[in-house]
């Protein structure tokens, strides 16, 4: 069991780790894209209004609203997964209570390094995109994964945080085409790629060719055969006479014509005769065209592969800006993914939350007297005209008896 811990330690290997230190800038390039039409947003280097630890939650933060923004970095060098472990984990938080932007992730390939730094852009190409977008009602972790020339989002549907503290996303893929996805270091989703990514077909599918057969009943309930309609059952009127009418006392025949009293409702009346229904003896359920083999299927056991994983970056639209991104970890080793979160997320998450909410309290408590004050304001004036309307209803009370 040592011997497979130390083999294990030995390798667990980091490919990119950024916690936004003062020399961060050395590090990531600011993407020129939409600098020319104005609406490139830029980045700034903050721990931002609440924090657990000044300098610890020190990250990049979007600014202006309705801007693009996009900034990359490089791997020291290519994390190729195969027979590996995946593991791509950051953190963010939304200070703009967020309303439609984006907050995710993205991870390149060696290929796309002449797309990058100053030319990154909506259009780069990626092997994942992970993490929160967030617009109205929305509120999903996006989960894209490259395969065989193509880009494909999850079937999943994972809700995502969306309050103004700070998170952290963990995305973990495994050989075995397993993955497990973590928000705040805890497992909030499992499955498998085949099952919530459709990255291959089907084994198998309905056969096309197939035909409901001519005999299948798939009718539930149906008219019982031996219920016989009653004699007399269509003679019955749906209207009858009002006996208890009587003839108004002002009914002038020779004006009015002939008086006919009114009719109603039949009370004996039940309309249409249908047959009781009854349970259908030869019911099969609802026909299913059969699973046949589907020749388009083909086995890969590589789902979770992306070789050649050279750059990451954010490539973001918000419409409210103010999301800060911090300490990224992308690796082969999940324990090593999440000690790391514990240290940075785990240290400051305490800290951040009792500054926030003490902010927010000062804040309830600015607006509730700028209220009392208005309302003070508005009683203030309301006297005012109500002491000039009395002055003037008392000028014309004693006017009016001089006149008398």
């Amino acid at each position: 069991m040592l011997l497979a811990v130390l083999l294990a330690s030995t390798h667990a290997k980091v490919y990119f780790k950024e916690t936004f230190d003062e020399t961060w800038e050395e590090r990531w390039t600011k993407s020129d894209w939409h600098q020319d039409d104005g609406r490139r947003g830029k980045w700034t280097w903050t721990a931002g209004k609440w924090f657990g630890d000044r300098d610890l939650d020190k990250g990049i933060q979007t600014t202006d609203d309705a801007k693009f923004f996009a900034i990359s970095a490089e791997f020291p060098e290519v994390f190729d997964n195969r027979d590996s472990d995946l593991v791509v984990q950051y953190s963010v938080k939304h200070e703009q209570r967020i309303d439609c932007g984006g907050g995710y992730i993205k991870v390149m390939p060696e290929s796309s390094k002449d797309l990058m730094g100053k030319n990154f852009d909506g259009d780069t190409p990626y092997l994942i995109m992970f993490g929160p977008d967030i617009c109205g009602g929305k509120k999903k972790v996006h989960m894209i994964l490259w395969h065989n020339e193509t880009n494909h989002m999850t079937l999943e549907d994972v809700k995502c945080k969306s309050d103004q503290l700070t998170h952290v996303y963990t995305l973990y893929i495994t050989p075995e085409n397993e993955y497990k996805v973590f928000i705040d270091l805890e497992e909030v989703k499992s499955g498998d790629l085949f099952k919530s990514w459709e990255i291959v077909k089907e084994r198998t599918i309905k056969d096309p060719d197939a035909e409901k057969p001519e005999d299948w009943d798939e009718r539930r309930k149906i008219p019982d055969p031996d219920d016989v309609k009653p004699e007399g059952y269509d003679d019955i009127p749906e209207y009858i006479i009002d006996k208890d009418a009587e003839q108004p006392e002002d009914w002038d025949e020779e004006s009015d014509g002939e008086w006919e009293p009114p009719k109603i409702k039949n009370p004996d009346f039940k309309g249409k005769w249908k047959a009781k229904m009854i349970d259908n003896p030869a019911y099969k359920g609802k026909w299913i065209a059969p699973e046949i083999p589907n020749p388009e299927y083909f086995h890969d056991d590589m789902l979770y592969h992306h070789p050649a994983m050279k750059l990451v970056g954010f490539e973001l639209w918000q419409v409210k800006s103010g999301s800060i991104f911090d300490n990224i970890f992308i690796g082969d080793d999940l324990e090593e993914a999440l000690q790391f979160g514990r240290d940075t997320f785990g240290k400051s998450k305490a800290g951040e939350k009792a500054m926030f909410e003490e902010i927010e309290k000062e804040e309830d408590e600015r607006r509730r007297s700028r209220m009392n004050h208005d309302d003070d304001d508005f009683n203030d004036e309301d006297d005012e005209d109500y002491d000039e309307e009395e002055d003037e209803e008392d000028d014309d009370d004693y006017t009016h008896k001089e006149e008398l």
